[in-house]
């Protein structure tokens, strides 16, 4: 269980969440290679130096919303249940997701979340950051996993995070691509969830569980 913050650290998360306001804002509104870094900080009321000490680059002060799930699926597998595999942890994490509309998931109709997905993913480089934290998070979800299964080779809990993780991803682009093209959130969600489930079928039996169900 987290402690809670003090009222420095309380501090620090507000003046974080505001710089980030600020940018994704004028990001919006301007579009992102249209907005100087001096910008942001005169909108925020912050200095550069201080914008640089929360957000090493102007792409963190939109992708580090990503970057706040970067250990979410590792501490899944962390903290599950005594009994419940790694994979049937994740698998209840992301349904629950789906079933809360989080945006990470893909299944969100919020208009400013919808907005926020498009500066993203037309925006160079800003997809190439997203691509180094889902590469970050492949590492935090691979320890846990080592730590889980204590597998008899080394490669395997890389080789099942890279996998978990591009499911997931795979798994969010397909929702997204179906709200953009106009269908809602509530609407998509039992595809979601179908998806899900199948998805992590995949997972658990392989090869052998998309040949059984092409047979099916």
């Amino acid at each position: 269980m987290n402690a809670p913050m003090g009222l420095r650290e309380r501090k620090k998360q507000r003046t974080r969440e505001a710089i980030s306001d600020a940018a994704i804002t004028l990001f919006l509104e301007h579009g992102f290679d249209q907005v100087s870094v001096a910008d942001i900080a005169a909108v925020a009321e912050v200095s550069k130096p201080t914008l640089f000490k929360y957000f090493p680059t102007k792409e963190d002060l939109v992708v580090h919303r990503f970057a706040d799930h970067l250990a979410e699926s590792g501490t899944v597998v962390a903290e599950r249940a005594p009994g419940v595999s790694a994979i049937d942890a994740l698998h209840q994490h992301f349904l629950d997701g789906l079933a809360a509309r989080d945006p990470i998931t893909g299944l969100s109709d919020d208009e400013g979340v919808l907005a926020f997905h498009r500066l993203v993913y037309s925006t160079p480089s800003l997809v190439a950051r997203v691509g180094q934290h889902l590469a970050q998070a492949e590492d935090v979800l691979a320890g846990a996993l080592k730590d889980a299964l204590d597998p008899d080779r080394d490669i395997t809990p890389a080789l099942l995070a890279g996998q978990v993780v591009a499911t997931q991803r795979v798994l969010a682009s397909v929702n997204w691509q179906r709200v953009v093209a106009g269908r809602s959130a509530d609407e998509v969600h039992p595809e979601a969830v179908a998806d899900a489930d199948h998805a992590f079928a995949l997972l658990r039996h392989g090869l052998a569980g998309a040949r059984s169900a092409g047979r099916a």
